[in-house]
């Protein structure tokens, strides 16, 4: 995948020279404005350049020389401290309107519901190293046979995703400030999405147990959404409730390599938000393959043998039962996964989001960064899928080795000049 592909898609499906050129510039009289600055990190967010140091290295003499010059890992750290997060978020609130202009968010999976996920995820953590917006907590660590208790700095995010469509879409993230709750922050995130997409972006809200309170769902309503959460023992009288009205025998499913007993309450009152919601009690028992071991002396040889795992999630929502069935519920409500298994992983395994390129007295550095490379994975995997995927036929490549290709195709002369 070469340099003209991806900087040609990404200039006529969002006109991405126009849009980073509204960046504000912090400094004054900068030798590299500040668009020059956002390129060279954006690039190596996709390149999965981990470090200043090896950015800055690229930037001199490797293969982002010729686009971006010399930029020092002074100037990055300088540079990112001074650039506006709400710009940045802008910008990627603007990718997020173009994407649903262009249909990418329709999918006839969930009739035609955009279903956007919610969670937090920790970063950054360290006992060395803090900035003024860290959030601390006690540990305790075992250092040459002796207990020690230390504070621990870590930060935390919020992140909401579209789950709904083939591939994860990131529509935004906030940091947690200190002493905030993530509830708290994930409320916020959502009103400033609403605020700046419209209400008809989202249509159904999913989460975990953490999310299932009076405050959080009452907020949901007022902004127009419909919601789809995870029922815990963090509410042990709607968890009372669903195992009294779901003793009776349940509505049985069976599928290929799997069998489904589902239950299902229309509306159940729920005494702690002084309402009614929709209960789906699923028990899902899954052929799997383990592992075994078998001895014979000293030999020893491994088989694999047939097993059923089962599982049991209860989901709360608001949805009317006109408009989702049961089974739909259901559905959603495992959406919620994508975010875990697919987004962050991601995010921390191939995209550096949990490396800390720039940190102590940097905070909003830092937010700068993690917003940069998580905006990079959102357009290298529409990228990967739209045009990737979607017109290759044999040797699909891996999302990684498309990273790869793109940073290397930015510097086509490099091998003439060394």
């Amino acid at each position: 995948m070469g340099r003209p592909q991806v900087e040609a898609y990404l200039e006529k499906v969002f006109d991405w020279p126009a849009l980073v050129a509204q960046l504000p510039e912090g400094r004054h009289r900068p030798r590299y404005s500040c668009q020059m600055v956002f390129e060279a990190i954006f690039w190596g967010a996709v390149g999965r350049i981990a470090s200043f140091h090896q950015l800055e290295y690229e930037c001199r003499a490797g293969r982002l020389r010729h686009r971006i010059g010399p930029i020092s890992e002074d100037t990055f750290r300088y540079a990112l401290e001074r650039l506006s997060s709400a710009a940045v978020f802008a910008l990627g609130c603007a990718v997020a309107r173009q994407l649903k202009r262009n249909g990418v968010l329709r999918t006839a999976a969930t009739r035609g519901l955009v279903v956007a996920a919610v969670d937090g995820i920790e970063i950054c953590r360290s006992c060395v190293r803090c900035c003024e917006t860290c959030q601390e907590r006690t540990v305790e660590r075992i250092t040459a046979g002796v207990r020690e208790t230390m504070v621990q700095y870590y930060h935390r995010l919020v992140a909401v995703v579209v789950v709904s469509t083939p591939f994860p879409i990131v529509l935004g993230i906030r940091f947690q400030a200190p002493g905030e709750a993530e509830v708290t922050c994930a409320l916020a995130l959502v009103r400033e999405l609403i605020a700046r997409l419209g209400r008809r972006f989202v249509n159904v809200l999913v989460g975990d147990a953490l999310y299932l309170g009076k405050p959080l769902v009452d907020a949901i309503d007022a902004l127009g959404l419909d919601w789809v959460f995870t029922v815990k023992d963090n509410q042990p009288e709607l968890v009372a409730e669903v195992d009294r009205c779901t003793s009776g025998l349940p509505q049985a499913q069976r599928g290929p390599g799997e069998a489904v007993d589902l239950w299902h309450v229309p509306a159940l009152y729920w005494a702690t938000a002084d309402r009614s919601v929709r209960i789906v009690k699923t028990v899902r028992r899954e052929a799997k393959k383990r592992v075994r071991i078998e001895r014979d002396g000293a030999s020893r040889r491994t088989c694999k043998e047939p097993v059923w795992e089962q599982s049991t999630n209860v989901y709360a929502s608001s949805l009317k039962p006109l408009t989702a069935s049961p089974e739909l519920i259901e559905d959603l409500g495992r959406r919620r996964w994508r975010i875990d298994t697919e987004v962050f992983q991601t995010l921390t395994t191939e995209c550096q989001l949990k490396h800390p390129a720039v940190h102590q007295q940097h905070a909003r550095a830092l937010m700068v960064l993690t917003m940069i490379r998580v905006l990079a994975y959102t357009l290298l995997l529409v990228f990967f899928h739209r045009q990737v995927l979607s017109h290759r036929r044999h040797r699909l490549p891996s999302l990684c080795q498309l990273a790869g290709d793109v940073l290397q195709a930015l510097a086509p002369h490099l091998d003439d000049d060394s």
